[in-house]
């Protein structure tokens, strides 16, 4: 039997979907940033268009003058890109005390470069276990979104301590289950420190089982590399083995080349990178645009030295024979690597135990107490600094040329290996305030070396699609509404390594997950950031 087709039902109920399709369409924005340049961060060059948001997402772009919005920006004359996005932060670093994130949750140091989220955990030091952290993070929000690397010295550090040696096939286990743990709880991948201790006395085989765990969960391995003086060559080719072997991408972390015998040597260390992608390794860098590095002192001794406990280290200076070959090992890193050959290269960032040294250069201290400011004298000094409870420091021993060929290739992102901070008694490395503030400042609009456009997707969408963050780091339509609305002729940083408690300027919005966290220059109070983990 044939039934007849209600055509009038049928009409008036396409009618219907249609207007309801049309009401959607129509529904006001919360927010339309109108006028500026847009930047999508794909690199490609600006547009002047309209972003229409609704609750955390960019809805529409394109000429939004006569749709109905609840609030509008007017932006004409400003670059709206997405938000900076640092994949090398240690906004997490320290105890609840004293950890940046925590005790700053306004991060106003990153808003006002234009940075939307912080990747914590590098150099091998990561919080454990991660969702404690995130679970703090959730109880006491920062401005700024946060996700994390899991640790590989935090790793090894959870099960062989700081031993010297390597793990027996049980205590792999257990490390690789940690790591498979960590990433579970969402991070990104594995960070590495071999220059740092326990992780300088991990042997190639036993980062790469660790890094192999990691890449079946989709992550990458990310590395403070085993040397980057003397022994850099060296540990870029154990970096790209250890991509190829755990069969992951990898990234060189802060790429550099530290001591005047190294400078010139990115060259090399590039073609590498390169030669690695095209036999079908993944290699890629990120970098902060400074000439100096920053780490404590005991980054000058001799690895062997810091084994066990500090109550070990102790013993072994106060044992005449073993103190007199710790400070060999002091003397040849001062002379070959960090220390750039001259006492006055490095500087003392903060001392804890005693503030009055925060700012003073090795050879300034020396001469302060009378002494002749040379090599042998330094060391002796570095000892007693890390005797008495050690001394962050600034070491200028990079060359212009090496950060500028290292930023111009195309494999390098944008990082700043700072943390969050607020004015305070020490004498920080002014990358905390300034980083992505001084690559659109000074090496793009000053010195021409990247295209703004460039710099844009080295901040942004390159490190969001390193890591999966496949909604962010782009201005699209669905992504996440995380967005920096800034001056490209004013934007600059104006931190120095003598006055380094200086925000950047030039940046007059941010947005982050749709609310506004900087408006008009000013903070807003809101702390919309949110906890990032890895999808896997």
């Amino acid at each position: 039997m044939k039934t007849s087709i209600p055509w009038g039902h049928l009409i008036l109920a396409l009618a219907l979907i249609c207007t309801t399709r049309s009401v959607a369409a129509e529904e006001p924005f919360d927010l339309v940033i109108e006028g500026g340049l847009v930047f999508s961060g794909d690199g490609s060059p600006g547009r002047e268009t309209d972003v229409g948001i609704r609750a955390d997402r960019i809805a529409e772009l394109g000429d939004l003058s006569d749709r109905a919005s609840r609030q509008r920006l007017q932006v004409t004359g400003l670059a709206v890109t997405p938000g900076f996005i640092d994949i090398h932060s240690h906004a997490q670093r320290g105890t609840v005390e004293k950890s940046g994130i925590l005790k700053w949750p306004d991060a106003e140091n990153y808003l006002r470069q234009g940075v939307t989220t912080a990747i914590g955990g590098p150099d091998g030091s990561s919080w454990y276990p991660l969702n404690e952290f995130f679970a703090m993070l959730e109880e006491a929000p920062s401005s700024v979104n946060f996700g994390s690397f899991v640790g590989h010295n935090t790793v090894r550090e959870q099960v062989l301590g700081r031993a010297d040696r390597a793990p027996d096939a049980e205590e792999l286990e257990a490390m690789k289950a940690i790591v498979a743990a960590e990433m579970q709880a969402g991070a990104y991948g594995l960070s590495s420190g071999l220059k740092y201790i326990p992780g300088a006395y991990a042997e190639l085989d036993e980062v790469v089982a660790l890094a192999r765990v990691a890449g079946q969960y989709g992550g990458i391995y990310i590395t403070h590399m085993r040397e980057e003086g003397l022994g850099l060559i060296a540990s870029v080719e154990e970096t790209i083995r250890i991509g190829e072997e755990g069969g992951l991408p990898v990234q060189i972390t802060h790429h550099k080349a530290m001591g005047a015998r190294m400078w010139g040597k990115s060259a090399e260390t590039l073609a590498m990178v390169e030669a690695a992608n095209l036999q079908g390794v993944d290699v890629s860098s990120d970098q902060y645009p400074y000439a100096a590095s920053s780490t404590g002192v005991s980054v000058l001794f001799p690895a062997w030295s810091l084994a066990d406990s500090r109550d070990v280290l102790l013993a072994r200076l106060a044992d005449p024979k073993t103190r007199a070959r710790v400070k060999k090992g002091v003397i040849q890193n001062i002379r070959y690597d960090r220390g750039g050959n001259d006492p006055a290269r490095v500087a003392i960032a903060s001392c804890d135990w005693d503030p009055s040294l925060n700012g003073y250069n090795l050879a300034e201290v020396l001469q302060a107490r009378g002494l002749e400011p040379n090599i042998e004298n330094a060391a002796e000094l570095v000892l007693e600094l890390e005797e008495k409870g050690g001394c962050m420091a600034v070491y200028h021993a990079m060359s212009d040329e090496d950060v500028v060929r290292i930023m111009q290739h195309p494999r390098t992102m944008v990082a700043s290996d700072g943390g969050i901070h607020m004015p305070a008694a020490d004498r920080p490395h002014p990358r905390n305030y300034g980083s992505f503030a001084r690559v659109l400042g000074r090496y793009v609009r000053e010195q021409n070396v990247l295209s703004f456009e460039a710099a844009i997707y080295k901040m942004t969408r390159m490190p969001a699609d390193r890591i999966g963050l496949s909604d962010r780091g782009r201005i699209e339509p669905g992504a996440i509404a995380d967005i920096s609305v800034l001056d490209p002729g004013r934007v600059i940083d104006r931190a120095t390594f003598k006055d380094p408690h200086q925000f950047s300027e030039g940046v007059e919005h941010v947005f982050i997950n749709g609310q506004a966290a900087l408006l008009n220059g000013e903070m807003t109070g809101a702390r919309p950031g949110r906890i990032l983990r890895h999808r896997q």
